[in-house]
C-alpha cells in the first residue's frame, strides 16, 4: 500500500485511473484502502473531491470493462481446459452461467462491496456472455456508489485518524 500511496503522491489522478483499473483487473492493491486515501487528500485539499470522484469511477470501470473482456475472450476455454482442476465439472460451470445469467447484473452493483467477489464478476460477467450493454449499465451503478461512499469516508473520517 506504501508503494500505491507514493505512486497517488506523485502522480495524482492518473496514477488513481491506473490503480484503480489494474487492482480490479486482479493485481494485489488495496482498492478500498486506495479510495479511501484519496478522499483524505480530498478532505486536505491536495485532490479535488469531484475530480477524485470522476477519475476513480473511470479507473473502476476501466478494469470492470477489461475483465469483463478478457473473460469474454478466454474465460470459458481457460475454465473449460482448468476448471476441473478446482472443482468446477461441466455440470457445476453451466450451473453456474445459469445462476450468474439470471442474477448477475445484480451481482455486479453488490459486487463492488465484497473484495474478491468484485474481481470476479467482471470475468464471470463476459464468460456468461451477459450482454455488454447491460453489464455496463450495473457496472457504472456499483462503481459510482462504491467511489462515492468510500472517497467520502476518508473525506469526512480519514483526517481523524491521520492527524
Amino acid at each position: 500500500m506504501e508503494t500505491a500511496i507514493d505512486f497517488v503522491t506523485q502522480y495524482g489522478y492518473a496514477a488513481i485511473v491506473l490503480l484503480l483499473a489494474l487492482g480490479i483487473v486482479g493485481l494485489p492493491i488495496p482498492d478500498e484502502t486506495l479510495m479511501l486515501f484519496v478522499g483524505y487528500l480530498a478532505s486536505e485539499h491536495i485532490l479535488n473531491y469531484f475530480l477524485a470522484v470522476i477519475v476513480s469511477f473511470i479507473g473502476s470501470v476501466t478494469g470492470m470493462a477489461i475483465t469483463y473482456v478478457i473473460g469474454r475472450r478466454v474465460g470459458s476455454a481457460i475454465i473449460e481446459k482448468c476448471g476441473k482442476w478446482v472443482g468446477l465439472t461441466p455440470k457445476r460451470y453451466d450451473k453456474v452461467k445459469n445462476w450468474f445469467n439470471k442474477y448477475g447484473a445484480w451481482t455486479i452493483v453488490f459486487a463492488y462491496f465484497i473484495p474478491g467477489i468484485r474481481h470476479v464478476s467482471g470475468y464471470m460477467s463476459g464468460i456468461s456472455y451477459l450482454p455488454f450493454r447491460k453489464y455496463i449499465a450495473f457496472c457504472c451503478t456499483g462503481a459510482l456508489v462504491w467511489t462515492i461512499l468510500f472517497i467520502s469516508l476518508g473525506y469526512f473520517i480519514g483526517g481523524r485518524f491521520l492527524q
